[in-house]
C-alpha cells in the first residue's frame, strides 16, 4: 500500500476498508473486491472481501498477494488506468 500511495499521491484521500462480504448479487461471480468514487462530503473508497479472498487462496502467501492484485485493480478503476499502470509489477508472481 505504501509503494502505492509514494507512486500516486492521489490515493492520500482514498479510503481503504475491509469488510467481512460483500453486498449480495444474484447469479453474478461473488467479488473480491470493489471501488466507489468521491461524492460530494464522502471520499473515494476501496473496499477488500475478507471472506471471499481468503476462500480463494490457500494460504497466507498467497492472500497477501491477492489482497494486493485487488487493491491495485481497485485503484486502477478509480484512477481510470490499467492496472499495470498503477502497478507496473501487477500480476508478474
Amino acid at each position: 500500500m505504501e509503494r502505492l500511495e509514494r507512486r500516486w499521491p492521489q490515493l492520500a484521500d482514498v479510503e481503504f476498508l475491509v469488510m467481512e462480504v460483500p453486498p449480495a448479487v444474484s447469479g453474478e461471480t461473488v467479488p473480491l473486491g470493489g471501488s466507489v468514487p468521491a461524492e460530494k462530503n464522502e471520499p473515494a473508497r476501496v473496499v477488500v472481501y475478507r471472506r471471499p479472498v481468503e476462500i480463494r487462496s490457500k494460504n497466507r502467501d498467497e492472500r497477501a498477494l491477492l489482497v494486493h492484485e485487488v487493491v491495485v485493480e481497485q485503484v486502477a478503476e478509480l484512477l481510470g488506468l490499467s492496472p499495470e499502470s498503477v502497478d507496473p509489477r501487477y500480476g508478474q508472481d
